[in-house]
């Protein structure tokens, strides 16, 4: 027996996100039908917000209401340091611990030769661009996750800044090979800030 088609498609839509099989689609499809309207009405349209509302920052790539973000436009900043992330999610998680107060740039990916993303498909020449315009940062933190196309990314970059004089960083011991920044927990991520080393 088939689903009805409105229920099929909620389905189908909810498979689409990551981690999403068919058990828990069903789940979440019966669920979201016994909600009560005004919730499904508020849920729906976050989902709109965020695909309307949201844009990237033209100074740092960070997801953003406003133009530039809440971070780059804050003259409070230390604009002496710029950190490196691979997601805009990343961002959140530095900004969670509480430790650091400089600024961000966002890739939105990693170089990955094998599923065809070079420089090119992700945020590096707004990076080289940000850098050659801003006579205030000293340092660049290359905060991306222990993985080897973060490391190969990170490797990448620190080729194309080193020369300008800048000193380039890498975080410290304390997050895994192979583990996501923003699953790490936030005594692990102050120790990675804090023993940073050159690269």
């Amino acid at each position: 027996m088939q689903y009805p088609l409105p229920i099929a498609r909620l389905i189908d839509s909810f498979m689409k996100l990551p981690g999403i099989g068919e058990k828990t689609a069903t789940r979440l499809a019966f669920y979201a039908m016994d909600m009560p309207k005004e919730d499904v009405d508020e849920f729906a349209q976050a989902l709109v917000d965020v695909k309307e509302k949201l844009r990237q920052c033209s100074v740092c790539g960070n997801i953003t209401e406003q133009d530039p973000c809440a971070i780059c436009s804050n003259p409070t900043r230390d604009r002496s340091t710029i950190m490196v992330v691979e997601e805009a999610k990343d961002v959140m998680a530095f900004e969670n611990m509480g430790e650091y107060d400089g600024l961000y740039h966002v890739l939105h990916g990693v170089l990955s030769p094998m599923d065809g993303i070079g420089p090119e498909q992700i945020n590096i020449k707004s990076l080289i661009v940000r850098l050659q315009k801003n006579d205030t940062a000293k340092e660049v933190i290359l905060a991306l996750n222990s993985t080897p196309e973060g490391e190969s990314t990170a490797m990448y970059i620190s080729r194309l800044i080193k020369p300008a004089g800048l000193k380039v960083t890498r975080l410290a011991a304390g997050l895994a090979v192979g583990s996501d920044i923003e699953y790490a927990n936030l005594i692990t991520l102050k120790r990675a800030v804090q023993g940073r080393t050159e690269l």
